[in-house]
């Protein structure tokens, strides 16, 4: 484990984080493009390790062309309305970009539809096209902070 690792975990939160970010929630990715400064905001699908955080990205969309340019995300994930202690978890730091061996990004993107599709659901032709795309590339954000509240 490493220092930033162990910092994390021994926040006081950090069992209802863990809770919440196992959760299949819709999560709210925000990338600013470098040049213009222009912060961009969308939902998207999640996969959480316990260490890191996994999208599945297409390579057409903006939100990919602004971590290819600008790395530095942050992620917040919101609980449903009254089911958890915690309002809400952001996550921020710089981004990796995973585009090979496609193999990895396929089982990588697999996961994440998994967790909200289920082990049925992401055998299904959409899905799996999305699995298979050449444009699918995962971003994994191992976050240098965490907040809460």
């Amino acid at each position: 484990m490493n220092n930033r690792t162990s910092t994390l975990s021994q926040h006081p939160h950090h069992a209802q984080r863990q809770e919440l970010l196992r959760q299949p929630l819709l999560a709210r990715l925000a990338t600013a493009n470098p040049h213009t400064l222009q912060p961009h905001v969308v939902p998207v699908w999640f996969l959480w390790d316990g260490e890191s955080l996994w999208i599945s990205a297409f390579s057409s969309t903006r939100k990919l062309r602004d971590v290819q340019r600008n790395p530095r995300i942050a992620v917040l994930v919101e609980p449903p309305p009254g089911s958890s202690g915690l309002q809400a978890v952001l996550l921020e730091g710089a981004a990796e970009l995973i585009t090979s061996p496609r193999s990895r990004v396929a089982e990588l993107a697999e996961r994440i539809y998994t967790h909200y599709l289920g082990e049925q659901g992401v055998l299904a032709a959409e899905p799996q096209s999305w699995i298979h795309d050449p444009e699918n590339t995962i971003i994994r954000l191992a976050p240098r902070k965490i907040y809460s509240w």
